[in-house]
């Protein structure tokens, strides 16, 4: 199924009179106390387009005005391109879509066993994700433990790209894997200047909170200016840890971060494709832990596409489970944050598959099941059509008062489409489940359709000479890194 069209803003968690505030203080953040950014020429960037820095702080003080500015020159909307043209991502400030899960260090596999994650599961969880229409934008699920972790991300990148269509969300480990991930690319597109055109990548760039953005984090965005590549702006505060507490404070860290890095995106390269992003979440004051799921979680985020769109700019936003194992907290956990979110305005919800235990665990189970409540909550997000023909004045009259509509011919016809069609959700009897499914509970039945996927499912996005080309590319790339370290 094509990447299509879903309407997300229905749902408002702040009122237009609370959003002015929210956005006078970003504005007082980023002019009165600024952020902190560790790399000499973006300093002197800012310097040079009239924001006050201290270089001996390294602090930089961005006006109203500049600010301002810059939004003007970030768009609103553009494509994330896919090798499967079908799968190219339409960006709007209206439309919904899903990332992957990202850079778990362990599995839970098919056979219950908790481990270390393998390339070799980094390769299946793609097939498996890619043969779902709920995803629609690939991530590294598992960040595997059985390759050298120098260089990683260039193995991951080939590794991805075997086995899927999808766009890639991508990560680095500074200026030079951007370089190195364009030159993958163009193995696949037949040059930089086509990478340059129409990427199959983008780039997150991961920002420290409060208010901090890192030499190697600032040098990836320069880079990213410089091949054209989109980028993912994401602080990942913690309330009461690295934001305060009051989930309106950690909104405004959220966005003046991002905001800080989106004017640095603008002032390099005027009109850069740039999502304002986040991962944040509470903070387990028991544990001193990072808290995926809460409600204040999902307030925050939610609030934060608001402010986003209150900026014209595309809000990413989401995150994995709280839960160890597939199970009931998982399943409350993960509609918790699908329906309200997909409802408000979050356009890339993130971390959306197989993530438990607090992200460090990549479930193939589990990958299954939030596909399935992801779909119910995109059928929520379809809202109800007003028509002359959904109103069904004709079909009353044809079954009159007393009447019924089973037997009618539009009944046969678009029941399917109207209604929402799950894939592993049971609707049986106890009696009818039990000789349908044997008992297999939910979990045990993703098993199976994830052990079926696998042994299907087989992407072709190139043919075998390239896939080659970019496998003995990626290590010759990552043994270079492993060089100069």
């Amino acid at each position: 199924m094509p990447v299509r069209h879903l309407k997300s803003c229905w749902l408002n968690f702040l009122s237009n009179e609370q959003i002015e505030p929210v956005r006078q203080a970003i504005f007082t953040l980023l002019d009165e106390i600024g952020v902190r950014v560790e790399w000499l020429p973006a300093l002197q960037i800012y310097r040079d387009h009239g924001c006050p820095v201290d270089f001996n702080t390294h602090l930089v003080r961005i006006p109203e005005h500049i600010l301002l500015k810059a939004l003007d020159r970030a768009p609103h909307s553009f494509q994330l391109h896919a090798a499967d043209l079908q799968w190219t991502v339409n960006v709007t400030l209206d439309d919904v879509y899903t990332i992957a899960g990202s850079s778990a260090l362990s599995v839970l596999d098919l056979e219950g066993v908790h481990r270390p994650a393998q390339l070799k599961d980094l390769g299946d969880f793609t097939r498996l994700l890619d043969a779902l229409d709920q995803v629609h934008i690939m991530h590294a699920m598992v960040i595997p433990q059985d390759i050298a972790q120098d260089g990683f991300d260039r193995i991951l990148f080939a590794e991805i790209l075997k086995n899927t269509t999808r766009h890639y969300y991508s990560q680095g480990m500074g200026a030079g894997s951007v370089t190195d991930q364009v030159e993958l690319a163009s193995i696949i597109q037949g040059g930089v200047t086509r990478v340059r055109e129409a990427p199959l990548f983008s780039m997150v760039i991961c920002l420290n909170s409060p208010l901090v953005h890192s030499a190697e984090r600032v040098q990836e965005m320069l880079e990213c200016a410089a091949f054209g590549i989109p980028v993912w702006l994401e602080p990942t505060n913690m309330m009461g840890a690295t934001a305060p507490v009051d989930i309106a404070g950690a909104l405004v860290e959220n966005c003046a971060n991002s905001l800080a890095a989106v004017t640095l995106m603008q002032l390099i390269s005027p009109g850069h494709p740039c999502v304002l992003s986040t991962a944040s979440g509470s903070f387990n004051m028991r544990t001193g832990a990072y808290v995926a799921v809460s409600p204040e979680a999902v307030l925050l985020h939610c609030a934060t596409a608001q402010v986003a769109h209150s900026f014209g700019l595309p809000f990413q936003g989401g995150s994995g489970l709280d839960s160890p194992l597939p199970d009931a907290q998982a399943g409350y956990e993960r509609m918790l944050q699908a329906a309200p979110m997909s409802l408000a305005g979050v356009n890339f919800i993130h971390l959306a598959f197989g993530m438990i235990d607090q992200l460090l665990t990549a479930s193939y189970e589990q990958a299954l099941i939030d596909a399935e409540i992801f779909s119910a909550a995109f059928r929520l997000c379809s809202g109800i059509p007003i028509t002359s023909e959904s109103l069904s004045l004709d079909q009353f009259r044809q079954a009159g008062p007393g009447g019924q509509f089973l037997n009618q011919r539009y009944t046969r016809q678009n029941y399917r489409r109207l209604h929402w069609q799950p894939a592993l959700t049971c609707r049986l009897s106890w009696e009818d489940f039990q000789r349908t499914h044997q008992g297999k509970d939910m979990r045990q039945r993703a098993n199976e359709e994830a052990r079926h996927i696998l042994a299907e499912h087989h992407p072709q996005p190139f043919d075998d000479r390239t896939a080659l080309e970019l496998d003995q590319t990626a290590r010759r790339l990552q043994r270079a890194i492993q060089k100069d370290t």
